[in-house]
Formats: structure tokens, sequence, C-alpha cells
């Protein structure tokens, strides 16, 4: 396969009305990724580049094509205009076919966990002398696949369900419906597809008695049965989604990352988490997240957009919005709320505070409760914190505002001003105790609720 060159033809022109949704059915997501994007991730990790990937659209074609450039830069898209089989979506892509590629792989917009491993198994056999191969997968309960019918390694033919002998009926190799054509024949092949049935449509699957009846070598090619799964309803959508978490919760704890409760933790489709990593029970991971070596995250923590430093600690309660750096061995404990801000090794953000549109320097402390007022109402302000600053318990920080280095701010202070480093600030009123005076106030809040019961 060295040095061949390869298009990926996606079909995601179905309408996928079982969905009962107003979205097209492959932008339903898994992982948060849609699975048309899954399919195109996959085709370029079988050797296709993003110019060597033609997308077939139909409904919602200005959704989709969004959706994919916007992931994977501009892919070209081709429109089905008319629903006539599988053989006609194809040709819909007759410019990207004509171009002369070596291998033409034609996928399915609604399998979001196939994988490239599949499709090089395809390509191989392509290199091997095959012209057309058919990806199929075994399955202990075959009833409504089309059966793949072998001799002596070739692929005779695929038989629909209702058209099986009993003998066929027997046969647990099914198509998978994902197919390899070698690209010298590919157009040749595709034009002969007719439309002599029942629904007057043109279906791919007829290419492989076409082949046959030109001396072409046409073979089947075993697939995980994941790589073929297609999505259809809101069920099949739950069912993909668990498959592919197992899948990288697996992959996530081979690499060095320990799970406690694996079954708990959601990872996006590009969730990097590095080795030593600890995620204990009930932690979501949104798009966007990078975790260094070393981190532990605590229990029912909640990251979208980040990047986590070597070390750090977060959680348990833990939000992460987009936007937020965390330092080397820095800290975000619990039920605490980052957002857009760049927290420096070895600070901390302990308990119960809300921390957006700010930089945090090294070895800075911010206490409980503390809020950064970020947002007018209209606009949004940042906040600056230098290094080995502290900041007490439940003060108020009103941006546009700068702490500086080593300074101190106090418990309870509203600041709305810049404070230089190794200033102390206080923003609260001066205590003032009145002795004796609580009697008083009990005995008038005494006679407010006797008044009030009459």
């Amino acid at each position: 396969m060295t040095d061949r060159s390869c298009l990926s033809i996606v079909l995601a022109a179905g309408e996928g009305t079982r969905m009962k949704s107003a979205l097209p059915k492959v932008l339903h997501k898994v992982a948060g990724l849609p699975l048309v994007g899954h399919v195109v991730a996959a085709a370029r990790g079988a050797g296709a580049g993003a110019g060597d990937i033609a997308v077939v659209v139909g409904r919602g074609a200005e959704e989709v094509r969004a959706a994919i450039d916007s992931k994977n830069g501009l892919l070209e898209t081709f429109v089905q205009t008319e629903r006539k089989g599988t053989g006609h979506a194809v040709l819909a892509a007759r410019d990207a076919i004509s171009r002369g590629y070596d291998d033409l792989l034609v996928l399915f917009g609604d399998t979001p966990l196939v994988q490239s491993d599949a499709l090089l198994t395809g390509r191989d056999k392509l290199a091997g002398g095959a012209a057309v191969v058919v990806m199929g997968f075994r399955t202990d309960k075959p009833a409504g696949y089309g059966r793949l019918i072998e001799d002596n390694g070739a692929l005779v033919a695929i038989r629909e369900d209702k058209d099986c002998s009993e003998a066929e009926r027997a046969i647990t190799f099914c198509n998978g419906g994902l197919m390899a054509i070698a690209g010298e024949h590919a157009l040749a092949l595709l034009d002969a597809i007719g439309n002599d049935n029942a629904k007057g449509e043109y279906y791919l699957t007829d290419i492989v008695a076409l082949a046959r009846d030109r001396g072409l070598t046409v073979v089947a090619a075993e697939v995980n049965a994941q790589s073929v799964l297609g999505v259809n309803n809101r069920v099949e959508l739950a069912e993909a989604e668990a498959l592919w978490q197992t899948r990288r919760r697996h992959a996530a704890m081979i690499d060095g990352a320990t799970l406690i409760a694996p079954e708990t933790v959601f990872f996006s489709h590009d969730t990097v988490v590095g080795p030593d990593t600890i995620i204990e029970p009930n932690v979501f991971f949104g798009p966007g997240v990078t975790v260094d070596g070393g981190v532990t995250i605590h229990a029912f923590s909640h990251l979208e957009g980040a990047v986590i430093g070597k070390g750090a600690q977060i959680g348990p309660f833990a939000r992460l919005r987009p936007g937020t750096e965390l330092g080397d061995k820095s800290k975000v404990g619990n039920f605490c709320e980052v957002k857009k801000s760049k927290v420096g090794a070895g600070a901390k953000i302990n308990h119960l505070s809300y921390i957006g549109d700010a930089s945090i320097g090294a070895g800075s402390n911010i206490g409980a409760g503390t809020i950064t007022c970020n947002y007018d109402g209209l606009n949004k302000f940042k906040t600056q914190i230098g290094e080995r600053a502290f900041v007490g318990s439940n003060s108020s920080l009103v941006a546009p505002v700068s702490i500086g280095d080593g300074a101190y701010v106090a418990s309870g202070s509203v600041i709305t001003q810049d404070v230089p480093g190794d200033a102390l600030a206080f923003g609260r009123a001066r205590q003032k105790t009145m002795d004796g005076r609580a009697e008083d106030l009990r005995a008038r809040q005494r006679s407010i609720k006797d008044a009030s019961s009459k």
C-alpha cells in the first residue's frame, strides 16, 4: 500500500427521520463530535488527506458542510439532490472519483465507531490485487443482515436475508456496508450499476456481481462489528456513545491513567490525559481538555476547554470552563469555578470561589468565597493577581483591577482599586461594637412578631 493515493467518500445524505429531530442525523454527537466527524477522522487515519475526502450530503447540506469544515478544514462536498440509492449517492462525487486515485473508500456518515485499522484492512487487500473489497463482520445474530457468500477466499455474492437459502441463512459473516474499490475500475463499475429492482434504485452492492462478470477479483475483509455500527435513532445513539466511552476508558488506562470507577468517567473525542493521572468517580470531560501527567481530578468535576499542568489537583465538585490554564502543581478545590483564566504554578483556589477572566501568579492563595466581578452586564473585564499574593476569604475583586506581587487583601473586602505589590488592602467598613444592644434588638424583633400574629 506504500505511496498509494486514497479517496474517501463519506455518504452523509441520509434523512435519519427516526431521530425525531430537525438536526440532520449525521450531526448528532458521540463524545461531543458529530457522527460524520468520527468517520472523517477515521478516513484521515487511513491515509486520506483533507483534500482527499468527499462528503456527499443531502438534507441540511449547509449545516453538515459547516460542521465538517469547522473541525477539519475545508472538505469537498457534493449534494445528492435525489435519493436513488447508495450507488447513486457515490456517483454524486463523480468529479472527485475521476481524478484517478489508486484506492476508493466508501464510508457512511452514521457509523461513528469506524476505526482507521478497519479501512486499512480494505486498502491492504486492494494493494494485494483485489478490485473490490467488501467489509463484513461476524455476529451470532445475523438475522436481517445481508450475508457474504464466499468460495475459496473469493466473495461470490451479497445475499439479502429475505433471499437466503436455509444454508445461507446460517452464515454469520454479514455485510457491513463499507467498501474499498480499486480506483482504476471504480467509475466503470459504478456507471454499470442498474436500477432494475422493485424500488428503482442503484445499489452499491451490485458492484460485486459486476466486478466478477468482468473477471476482477472480489474479496471480503473481516472488521470489528463496532466499525460498521450505524446510528438511526436515539437508542442507537446512546449505544454508540456507551461503546465509544468504553473503548476510550480502556485506552486511557492502558496509557497510564488510573480511573477508579471507569464506567462513571466520560471523555470527549479530543480529551488528552497524561500518565499517572488519577481520575475519581463521576468526572465529565467536555471538548478541548488536555491533562498533563500526575494530575488528580477528584470526584464530580466538570472540565471543558482547559489545559491542566503537571501535578495539579482539581475538585471535588470543581468546574473548569473554556480558556482555563492551570500551572504545574496548582490547585482548584471543591465547589470552585474557573473560566478563561490562567492560574500560575503552585497557586491555590481552594474553596467555593469563582475566578473568571483573570490571571493569578505563581504561589498565590485565593481564599474561600472569593469572586472576580468580571461582568458589568455588558462588558467583561480582567483581574490580574501577581505572584505570592494572598486574597482573604469572602473577597470581591471588582474588575478591572490589579493586585501586585506579595500583596494581601483582607477577608471580606470589596476591592475596586489596584493594590500595589507587598501592600495590605482593606475594602470593608470598620467594625463597630455596641455593648448591650443585642437584647434591645431581640425585644424589637419580638414586638414585630407579636404584632403580626394578631
